[in-house]
């Protein structure tokens, strides 16, 4: 007979905060409990096979009123991208003006999702 593990998470997908237990045996779930609704069931057994994550974060602005744009990822990412992501995001710059909803980086490291600006920046007054 197999044994199984047990792996805690802390279920984000809704503000109750729910404290999860996936019962496994390597990548194959047993059982989810702990769960106060859906949303916590599927969090949980995605978080244990293919954890993924949304990115905000900034990117430098030239010529704008505002120094920094806030950005998006348009979908989660793979966790494991995460870090890769912003530090890329980081060496960004873009050119004033730019409208909320602009493609900043298409197919973010090869995900397949696009990182998009969440605010318009207008071009500083010469």
């Amino acid at each position: 007979m197999a044994t199984t593990t047990v792996t805690t998470y802390l279920c984000i997908g809704c503000p109750l905060g729910c404290r999860l237990e996936v019962e496994h045996d390597g990548p194959d779930i047993v059982e989810v409990r702990g769960f106060g609704c859906k949303i916590g069931k599927r969090f949980a057994e995605q978080e244990h096979t293919a954890p993924t994550r949304m990115v905000t974060t900034t990117v430098r602005v030239k010529g704008g009123v505002w120094a920094r744009l806030p950005v998006k990822t348009e979908e989660p990412v793979p966790k494991d991208k995460v870090l890769e992501l912003t530090d890329l995001l980081h060496t960004i710059e873009v050119s004033a003006p730019v409208k909320m909803g602009t493609v900043i980086l298409e197919n973010a490291l090869g995900t397949g999702v696009n990182v998009i600006a969440t605010r318009d920046v207008e071009a500083r007054p010469a």
